[in-house]
């Protein structure tokens, strides 16, 4: 029977009780972890959001009422006890923050009883995550997310305290707003007061913080809901947070000033991490050359090498082939592991596949120096040393190659070198390897298009000496774009905008889209720019990814108290949802019957 706190207050967290309150009288309240029967004492774990407190029942000091109430106790139950503060009887707990004291309980109140939960409130189960996501709820009471999701809090309030003393003002950005093309695709949102028209939930603050800029707020931040329409994956969801800002009158190195200081200041503050200041940073062309990634994992080295000139003339039609097309030949040396069996090495293959590979290449150097190799029958032995003495190959080692258009050498290479060193063990979580990423190509080109798209946005500026190839050679256009990268995730990204009225015009052109089009799809900023607007810049993290990092977790979904599952779903409240008709109706929205349905009925 549940009862009432009335007349109670709550004086500690259940950590907050210590030695140095022995003696005294506190009240704590929580859920029960664990019950332990001795007969004639009865030992509870209380847990709260703080840790673990260790309750004496003692029948002499609680009375033989509150003894029989404290053995129907059962975990999950919410209680509150009162009590006296004491060094603890028995053996002191090592590993718990209060392992030398317990509370000998004076009263018991039952605030509400529970059921069995469906899984244990400890930290590390091997539960499904589907399961724990059902009773998110209950899983987020396991003490392991709950250090997450604490941590999370922490980060963003210290970032709020940090950029307000670096002269950011916190401004919020609509929810509803205009869908806008160029970027991923929009959740809508239906109006009912203008029937057959849809806002946009924002991908992104990007316009409405230029405009800011515009309007003279002159250093603009604010932790925003970001909303995105895509396949999801480990560090995607279809909603996610930024730490956004942009700030006026800057160039490239202010902002990553502020933002060095920003990360050594949250990783110091929060893991006791220092990080080293200058960041590394590295041209997008550097990080392609030599790790096939423009988010580079620096933990470890397996870098690649271009082998393209050793290897022009050969006998092996793949490699030539590959030339002969435009394209490259780059290896990456597996140290070590020159002994790994065939159907490993099949399953790399395999792997790089899913990364466009037609195959791989390989060389597997023995002990005795000899070689190993799927290829070797179509090469002098010269051409093998060569390859060989390239990569520094060693006795041991195990050498892949990949021979393609650049783009999917890199992306083959690229995901190889991490896919090796996870399964290496060289991926170490607790060793922060920052890095900045610069010098971004402004363009790509889209197959799909058959035109060239922005990689970043269409705002953003190219750098200054490649203004004269915006027309005449698009794709070596360098833009002032930087990524802040960490252990091989992207955790920011951002860019110097364009300001002049002329570059944005042959932007737009460079991108195909004629001013009637840029102004039906931009033009509020558009219009904006007309009244006088200031040399800015931005950058945006994704705070979900920053604290996975931080928290050294797998997925964000570990780190977002109520996140959706691959098909976008929430497993709690069974969202999307059918909605009623009255409200369709409200809306002028026809919801179009399956073609299943439609044939049943003409049946």
């Amino acid at each position: 029977m549940a009862e009432s706190m009335v007349g109670l207050k709550r004086t500690h967290r259940c950590t907050e009780v210590s030695s140095a309150n022995v003696g005294e009288k506190v009240t704590v309240m929580g859920w029960v972890q664990k019950r332990r029967n001795l007969g004639a004492l009865i030992f509870v774990d209380l847990r709260d959001r703080s840790g673990l407190l260790q309750i004496l029942f003692d029948e002499n000091v609680i009375g033989k009422e509150g003894f029989d109430k404290a053995y129907t106790l059962r975990n999950e139950f919410v209680i509150a006890v009162e009590g006296t503060v004491n060094k603890r009887s028995g053996a002191v707990n090592e590993n718990l923050k209060t392992g030398d004291i317990e509370v000998i309980a004076e009263s018991l109140r039952i605030l509400s009883e529970s059921e069995t939960p469906p899984f244990p409130i400890e930290e590390n189960i091997p539960t499904k995550e589907d399961i724990r996501l059902k009773y998110r709820c209950l899983d987020l009471r396991r003490p392991d997310i709950q250090s997450n999701i604490i941590m999370r809090s922490q980060v963003a309030t210290l970032t709020r305290a940090f950029l307000a003393n670096e002269g950011f003002l916190e401004i919020e950005t609509p929810m509803l707003t205009k869908s806008t093309p160029e970027g991923a695709r929009d959740y809508l949102v239906p109006s009912r007061v203008h029937p057959g028209k849809f806002y946009a939930l924002p991908q992104s603050p990007q316009l409405f913080k230029q405009m800011l800029m515009c309007s003279g707020y002159d250093r603009y931040m604010q932790i925003a809901r970001c909303f995105r329409d895509e396949d999801l994956r480990a560090d995607r969801q279809p909603e996610f947070t930024q730490i956004d800002m942009e700030l006026s009158f800057v160039d490239v190195d202010d902002v990553i000033d502020v933002n060095e200081r920003l990360l050594a200041h949250l990783f110091k503050e929060v893991l006791n991490v220092d990080v080293q200041l200058p960041i590394q940073r590295m041209t997008w062309q550097e990080a392609m050359d030599r790790f096939g990634s423009d988010k580079p994992d620096l933990r470890f080295g397996m870098e690649l090498h271009d082998v393209s000139e050793l290897v022009k003339n050969c006998g092996f039609g793949v490699f030539t082939s590959a030339l002969e097309n435009g394209g490259s030949v780059r290896g990456i040396n597996a140290k070590g592991q020159g002994s790994m069996p065939r159907k490993k090495i099949d399953a790399l293959v395999d792997f790089a596949k899913g990364y466009g590979a037609k195959g791989l290449a390989y060389i597997a150097i023995n002990e005795d120096g000899t070689y190993k190799s799927s290829f070797a029958k179509f090469m002098t032995d010269e051409e093998m040393d060569a390859l060989v003495k390239a990569l520094d190959g060693e006795k041991g080692d195990l050498l892949l190659f990949a021979a393609d258009r650049n783009k999917i050498v890199w992306n083959v290479l690229g995901a190889l070198r991490v896919e090796l060193a996870d399964k290496m063990g060289l991926l170490d979580k607790n060793d922060y390897k920052f890095l900045w990423v610069t010098e971004f190509p402004q363009f790509e080109w889209s197959d799909e298009e058959e035109r060239w798209v922005a990689m970043h946005h269409p705002f953003t500026m190219p750098m200054d000496e490649d203004l004269d190839k915006l027309e005449s050679d698009p794709g070596a256009v360098r833009a002032k774009a930087y990524d802040i990268v960490l252990n091989g995730t992207e955790i920011g990204g951002g860019s110097v905008r364009i300001h002049q009225a002329d570059i944005q015009s042959r932007m737009f052109k460079a991108l195909g889209l004629t001013e009637e089009t840029a102004n039906e799809k931009f033009g509020f900023l558009l219009d904006a720019f007309k009244y006088g607007v200031p040399p800015h810049a931005g950058l945006a993290y994704g705070l979900d990814r920053l604290v996975m990092l931080m928290a050294k977790r797998d997925s964000i979904r570990d780190v977002i108290a109520f996140p959706k599952v691959k098909d976008a779903s929430c497993l709690l409240t069974n969202a999307p949802d059918v909605v009623d008709e009255k409200q369709l109706k409200e809306l002028s929205i026809d919801i179009a019957k399956e073609e299943t349905e439609e044939k049943s009925e003409e049946n």
